[in-house]
């Protein structure tokens, strides 16, 4: 069962946060010590250093699904995770992907309180996947960094975010289960690309299933190259 954070005036909105937190942090299991989180064998390939990492910051372009995968990991080892301005996250989806619901919280609509409830469950949670509003500062963001390395949470964040660790986008998809002109879509074969910054700045691919004809979440048998050329360098 998720933990939804009930909408409310703005003058009690502080309160509500504060109430959430003792909730979980009286539930949550002592922090992780390693700076890494355990991450799906099937996202490694388009991670640097084959994982999530507690206190960065990664930006996914435009998928909802791509998110729940990057979640199921965590989550499955114990993790809190939560979901802050994703009005459209589905918990049955998320479920699939075997998110534990009942260490989810959701927030779908923060309104003008994005950053402080954002910031609010960085404090307490291991990782938090958010949608920014258009105009967030070059301030408010470099706060919101500074505390996601204090807390060591990690930020899953959709839409572009500055200093991220890798952006992450769905390159290509084929659904599966059609026939000619009929049947039913079982399944969806996708190629996810990312692009980190120094150190790991050659875009890189791999396969994935989102998810297969039989709802599971997994890396595709289709041979995918690890490393992508980079154009700018064949054409000089």
């Amino acid at each position: 069962m998720s933990l939804p954070l009930p909408s409310s005036p703005p003058a009690t909105a502080r309160e509500q946060v504060a109430v959430l937190q003792q909730r979980i942090s009286s539930m949550q299991a002592t922090k992780l010590e390693t700076k890494t989180l355990p991450t799906s064998p099937a996202l490694a390939a388009v991670l640097p250093g084959g994982a999530l990492r507690q206190g960065a910051a990664y930006s996914v372009e435009g998928s909802t699904t791509l998110v729940m995968a990057l979640l199921a990991g965590p989550s499955q080892s114990g993790s809190w995770c939560g979901v802050v301005g994703l009005p459209g996250f589905g918990v049955e989806a998320a479920a699939r992907f075997g998110i534990e619901l009942s260490r989810l919280v959701l927030v779908p609509t923060p309104g003008e309180q994005w950053l402080t409830v954002t910031a609010a469950l960085v404090d307490v949670l291991g990782v938090v996947v958010t949608r920014p509003p258009a105009g967030t500062s070059d301030a408010e963001a470099a706060r919101l960094a500074a505390r996601l390395r204090q807390r060591g949470c990690t930020l899953i964040v959709v839409g572009g975010w500055p200093q991220s660790e890798a952006v992450l986008r769905i390159d290509s998809s084929r659904w599966t289960g059609l026939g000619r002109g009929h049947g039913y879509l079982s399944g969806r074969e996708v190629t996810v690309a990312s692009a980190g910054r120094t150190g790991f700045d050659r875009p890189r691919r791999a396969g994935l299933w989102l998810p297969d004809a039989e709802q599971r979440f997994h890396a595709s048998a289709r041979p995918r190259p690890a490393i992508v050329p980079d154009l700018r360098e064949a054409t000089g």
